[in-house]
């Protein structure tokens, strides 16, 4: 009815807007029977008023004089049919969010009818409605500045007493939905850059400022779940758990990035409540129960995962106040115990630039017991190592202070891998903190001698004490490190790639180099690597080695130099997951995964022991000329090429699913090259035969059936590396676990010759070429394989 009296006039006049209105304004209420007309109403309204705000002023200004808004607002409230709200909210966001001008903004904004239309008790249990309400609260905050808020904001005095967008979206901070979260954290931060300090002292007082102790409550409660993963004893697939494990962690990523999001708002006085919620309610819980009180773990999560969270707080979040409570805290035994024993050795007095530790101790408590006060705003709790101090400085008091391995020390010397890693991977992160306080970086020992001489220069603090905790236990902690690198077999070279990340940083700040113990077990593993490397060389993948090792050797330098505040920990957790498993395996994948993990390790060794880029001979391309005819480049011998059948040996070969053929077989090789091709006599040159078929000379283990003398039975590699990136193995392997069926099953080829002699002499033949194949590899990688090599450490 109401669409043929449209097409009579203008579709965005004047006049036809205000007939749109008037059908509006009759409607008294919205039922069942004309609920869809009144939606047609409100689109036609819409599509109007968006156009007359860019184009006809006039169009506004009759919106405003009929006071549309309140028709919406009188419809939502008089409707008997929930049907409207959602096409109602749509229909508002499009509009919200099309306006330019800054008048239809304010008019908006005004009278209190967007807050009359946020503050409507929704019944959001019906399909959709609540991702149309947030899309409608996120148009909101995307048009309010600095002037336009103060329009959504009720004010009794000098105080806000009321902020609908800010408390209504709150209610959806945790919805199921990630979308839904997303938009609100976008409104909330939109909300955060253009508050004022009235709109501040509503936000941070409660019941309101529980938003932020409810975060970390979320957090808390994730890395609960990423501990359960880690620890679960159900039969679980080893990819599946670290899937889970990725995925848990990615959530805990997510929750830190929005805290980093809060604080980079710059508002001190939002900085200090978040901050103080983050330290009170997860850090100083999690530190104070893996520090003091193991037996009665308060926080409940295992040491493994409080570490990793303790470092990707720090990298993510960061910022000195958490920094330096997070190295106060950690620090404390270790500054306790030298403050006892300088004060039996009466080492009390300043001397040489050096501060001694009890007053850096004294320096530690003040920092880790102060509390920001926030007008009444309260955190967490008001203090939680305020609350425990007693419980914190008693767990140091007992005679076990005199022992080295309390405190972050005793995870450093643990024999557990996971929890040395964790230790110094949070060590590493500290040390290298742009905002930790100089007064305790030498106190960690790992900024080099000139950092701490600038530090020194630049304001009253000391060079770092022969007692820092690196400078004094460096060599039994590279000691640990490199057993686990010759002794640990059964982890993978990934895992090995992270132990070796944290030994090449320890011994960069390390300038009196290897002592005799940790040089030997160096020289030992550098010969279990040139083992495992010589090994390869009698493996069906030998060929590859040369490209392998250059590419693991971009990788290798990419990861080894990588920063600890770019480092993703996650390995930290994935340590026990990533046994190898392989051992014992056939297939040409396996074999090519242990090659390729084999490179990693070698790469390492060698980029320790060498400053540059490793050398490999260059191959001449007469170096191992069979002199043949059919050695010319075969390289670029593909299906049917033409090659000469001088060299070929006939055979019968029957395919799948086919006829028996008859055949030339001719293995040649080229350099670091080798192909066994199969050619069929050309139907007009006799002397010449087409390649029916090409598999590489590597791998073929050519063996005669004991049963059948005339039979030569040759294993084909199936698996091609070239689609198994480098990115995704050092990313997420389950790229090819999820794959691995496909590569299982490798290629059988089964060669019927006239008699037992022609089968040996083909045998003999193929072996031939796979000798002079190898022997090229070898010799391109001569200058890594020569026995005093381990000797030439590099003593930094």
């Amino acid at each position: 009815m109401f669409a043929s009296f449209w097409r009579s006039i203008d579709r965005f006049s004047v006049q036809h807007f205000k007939c749109v209105i008037t059908e509006l304004q009759k409607i008294k209420v919205v039922n069942e029977h004309n609920w869809e007309y009144v939606v047609d109403l409100l689109q036609c309204i819409v599509e109007i008023v968006t156009y007359g705000d860019r184009q006809d002023p006039l169009i506004f200004e009759c919106f405003m004089e009929y006071q549309v808004l309140a028709d919406f607002v009188r419809i939502l409230k008089t409707s008997e049919n929930s049907k409207i709200e959602a096409p109602l909210l749509q229909y508002l966001s499009i509009m919200v969010q099309n306006m330019d001008s800054e008048q239809a903004i304010y008019y908006c904004f005004s009278n209190g009818y967007i807050n009359n239309i946020i503050s409507h008790p929704y019944k959001f249990d019906d399909g959709d409605l609540a991702s149309y309400y947030v899309s409608f609260l996120r148009a909101i905050s995307g048009k309010i500045n600095r002037d336009t808020l103060c329009l959504l904001v009720k004010v009794h005095g000098d105080a806000v007493v009321s902020f609908p967008l800010y408390t209504e979206a709150l209610r959806f901070a945790h919805h199921e939905e990630k979308m839904i979260q997303t938009a609100i954290r976008s409104l909330v931060l939109n909300i955060y850059n253009v508050s004022d300090d009235m709109v501040y002292q509503f936000i941070l007082t409660p019941p309101v400022s529980e938003y932020f102790s409810d975060l970390v409550h979320r957090l808390r409660d994730l890395c609960f779940c990423l501990d359960v993963i880690l620890y679960d004893k159900g039969e679980i697939e080893t990819q599946k758990r670290k899937n889970r494990l990725i995925l848990q962690s990615d959530k805990i990523v997510d929750e830190l990035y929005y805290f980093k999001d809060i604080l980079s708002v710059g508002k001190p006085r939002l900085t200090k409540l978040v901050t103080e919620n983050l330290l009170n309610g997860l850090v100083f819980p999690a530190l104070f129960s893996l520090l003091v009180s193991k037996d009665n773990d308060e926080s409940g999560l295992s040491a493994v995962t409080s570490l990793y969270i303790i470092s990707r707080l720090l990298q993510i979040v960061g910022g000195r106040s958490i920094v330096n409570n997070v190295a106060c805290v950690i620090l404390y035994h270790f500054l306790n115990l030298n403050a006892r024993v300088q004060s039996v050795g009466n080492a009390t007095d300043d001397h040489d630039g050096v501060k001694p530790f009890a007053k850096c101790l004294s320096e530690i408590e003040r920092t880790i017991c102060y509390t920001p006060k926030l007008n009444g705003a309260e955190g967490i709790s008001e203090n939680y190592l305020g609350a425990h101090w007693e419980d914190f400085m008693s767990g140091f008091r007992t005679e076990e202070i005199c022992s080295k391995r309390r405190g972050i020390l005793e995870f450093v010397f643990s024999e557990d891998c996971r929890l040395l890693l964790a230790s110094i991977f949070l060590l590493l992160i500290l040390a290298e903190s742009k905002d930790l306080d100089c007064f305790l970086s030498p106190i960690i020992g790992l900024c080099g001698t000139e950092d701490v001489m600038m530090q020194t220069n630049s304001s009253s603090t000391s060079k770092p004490a022969d007692g820092s905790i690196f400078t004094r236990f460096v060599p039994e902690i590279v000691n640990a490190l490199l057993k686990v690198l010759a002794f640990q077999q059964s982890l993978s070279a990934m895992m090995l790639w992270h132990v070796g990340w944290c030994l090449l940083k320890l011994l960069n700040f390390n300038r009196e180099g290897l002592n005799s113990d940790n040089l030997l077990l160096f020289t030992t593993l550098y010969d279990q690597s040139r083992a495992h490397f010589l090994k390869e060389l009698d493996g069906i993948w030998f060929d590859h080695i040369p490209d392998a090792l250059r590419t693991e050797w971009e990788s290798c330098i990419s990861a080894l130099e990588l920063s600890s505040h770019y480092k993703n920990p996650l390995f930290i957790l994935e340590f026990a997951l990533h046994q190898q498993s392989i051992n014992g395996e056939t297939s040409s994948y396996f074999a090519w995964q242990r090659m390729d993990d084999a490179m990693k390790l070698n790469t390492f060794i060698f980029k320790s022991i060498l400053a540059e880029k490793p050398l490999l001979n260059t191959i001449a391309t007469s170096t191992n000329d069979s002199g043949t005819n059919q050695t010319s480049d075969v390289s670029s011998t593909s299906f049917g090429s033409n090659v000469s059948l001088e060299s070929g040996i006939p055979c019968q070969i029957a395919f799948s699913n086919s006829e028996i053929r008859d055949v030339y077989v001719i293995p040649v090789a080229y350099g670091m090259v080798g192909k066994l091709l199969l050619a069929e006599k050309h139907p007009f040159r006799s002397r010449h035969g087409v390649v029916i078929a090409i598999a590489p000379l590597a791998g073929l283990c050519p063996k005669i059936d004991e049963g059948h003398p005339s039979w030569l039975l040759l294993q084909i590699r199936n698996f091609d590396p070239q689609f198994y990136t480098i990115k995704a193995r050092d990313n997420n392997r389950n790229m090819a676990d999820h794959h691995v069926s496909d590569h299982l099953a490798d290629g059988r080829w089964t060669l019927g010759f006239r008699n037992e002699k022609a089968c040996k002499e083909a045998q003999f033949a193929i072996l031939n070429e796979v000798t002079k194949q190898r022997s090229a590899v070898e010799y391109m990688l001569a200058p890594l394989l020569q026995n005093d090599l381990g000797l030439a450490v590099d003593k930094r």
